[in-house]
């Protein structure tokens, strides 16, 4: 009988019929989606970080993004650190490290915007990562526990869903907290003042990064109690296996090792997409950050209506069909996105995100698939495929800043197919993320 997940037939109708979560699970479920809510919102807060700090310390796009690479390489550093955790202790302690790391983080903005100083916004965004890096390393497996297997990767996308809402709650904090108190003054404007005037303008500008930051402490410090004060199982935690014979049975699947390779494809052309939507519409539509804003809005609001259409569809469409689907369209709107008039490559932008909706949680589900007590290890490795977004997304600024595709595009101005030539590289990544759709969508037989 082919399961919901991979076979060649659509799911039996008792898969369909069986509760995405169980009665007596529910409310560690919903404990455990609102940390899916509080690491969407901050990574989507950070996305805005970048041409925010581009212009507040006055620095390229290639260096600019050192947020990314410091906010999604603490998820490498930290994703394995994190399996060791939840093996050695529970689920629960990793929610609670990993909440610790974020108020730690968050804490750090305050002395960072007092000097001034951006390599100290690095360091905390790696601390505040790091704890989100733990976060998701515990609760992606956790959930995938909650219920059925043959129900595991829909409980995934469902819980994933709650991501992209507060991702919302991000967008619209980033645009009315932290964008709409950037002063218009351009870079000339700025290397014109002088060093006191300039201080101060700063000053006034970083209040309101952190403002967000670390108002969202107070949130999760009530998770963290709320955690605390649980009894949420930790039998999961208790199954033996030595990091070596964990590595061993990974290496030996190839639907795992796959996974990982087309998570850190996915994940970077995600947050490279976000992050370069607001340059993309500045420089075609010649608006302000806070207007160029509203299409990443959009994009967002389309990644929560695709991720809950999708969760739905999975009912009946095996997973890895429709994101092979979805990757395919996702190379045919990167590819508009660099040669349609802005009038219609502007919503192309806007439809990657729709592509993009199911292929976290899917890609997931998909190569932990069938794993017994080295799912922690594999969760791990997936959590640290999410380096894709550290290196993708600067590979992508240094396209934009040295224009070094922009030979293959014409018919723009210099910025405009400097930045839409950059986007070759998100058709790149779906490619890969679809031919990991097509070679594992019998996985059912290999699981």
């Amino acid at each position: 009988m082919k399961s919901e997940l991979n076979g060649t037939v659509s799911p039996p109708m008792e898969a369909q019929d069986m509760p995405v979560v169980s009665k007596e699970n529910r409310v560690y479920f919903m404990l455990l989606v609102s940390c899916f809510a509080l690491w969407g919102l901050l990574n989507n807060m950070t996305d805005n970080l970048v041409p925010s700090f581009a212009k507040i310390f006055m620095i390229k796009a290639v260096d600019s993004s050192l947020v990314q690479v410091a906010f999604y390489g603490a998820y490498a550093v930290l994703a394995l650190p994190a399996a060791f955790i939840i093996k050695r202790y529970s689920y629960r302690v990793g929610v609670l490290v990993g909440l610790g790391f974020y108020m730690v983080g968050a804490f750090g903005y305050i002395p960072a915007a007092l000097l001034q100083s951006y390599n100290l916004f690095l360091v905390s965004i790696f601390i505040l990562a790091g704890g989100l890096s733990v976060l998701e390393t515990t609760c992606n497996p956790f959930v995938l526990s909650l219920g059925a297997q043959e129900t595991s990767v829909r409980r995934l996308n469902f819980a994933q869903a709650f991501n992209p809402l507060g991702s919302m709650a991000g967008l619209f904090l980033a645009k009315y907290v932290i964008l709409a108190h950037l002063n218009p003054a351009t870079l000339d404007d700025r290397l014109a003042m002088g060093a006191s005037e300039l201080a101060a303008l700063r000053d006034s500008e970083l209040f309101w990064v952190c403002v967000p930051y670390v108002g969202l402490i107070l949130i999760a410090f009530v998770i963290w109690c709320v955690f605390f004060r649980s009894k949420l199982s930790d039998k999961d935690a208790a199954d033996e296996m030595t990091v070596a014979e964990a590595l061993k049975r990974l290496l030996s699947i190839p639907r795992y090792y796959c996974g990982v390779i087309a998570q850190f494809f996915y994940v970077g052309v995600q947050i490279a997409v976000w992050t370069w939507t607001i340059k993309y519409a500045m420089t075609n539509l010649h608006v302000i950050e806070a207007e160029a804003a509203n299409f990443y809005i959009y994009s967002i609001f389309l990644f929560i209506g695709c991720r809950w259409l999708c969760t739905y569809l999975m009912k009946y469409i095996t997973p890895a069909k429709m994101m092979a689907a979805f990757a395919a369209g996702g190379i045919v709107c990167s590819i508009g996105t660099v040669y349609l008039p802005i009038d219609v490559s502007i919503y192309t932008l806007i439809a990657i995100s729709g592509c993009m909706s199911l292929m976290f949680p899917t890609i997931y589900g998909i190569a932990l698939r069938g794993l017994g007590p080295e799912v922690k290890f594999g969760a791990a490795g997936l959590i640290m495929a999410i380096l894709g977004g550290a290196i993708i997304t600067p590979m992508m600024g240094g396209l934009v800043d040295n224009s070094t595709l922009a030979f293959l595009v014409s018919g723009f101005t210099p910025e405009e197919t400097a930045i839409r030539s950059a986007f070759f590289l998100p058709a790149f990544c779906f490619a890969v993320v679809f031919a990991y759709a097509l070679r594992f969508r019998h996985a059912q037989e290999e699981a």
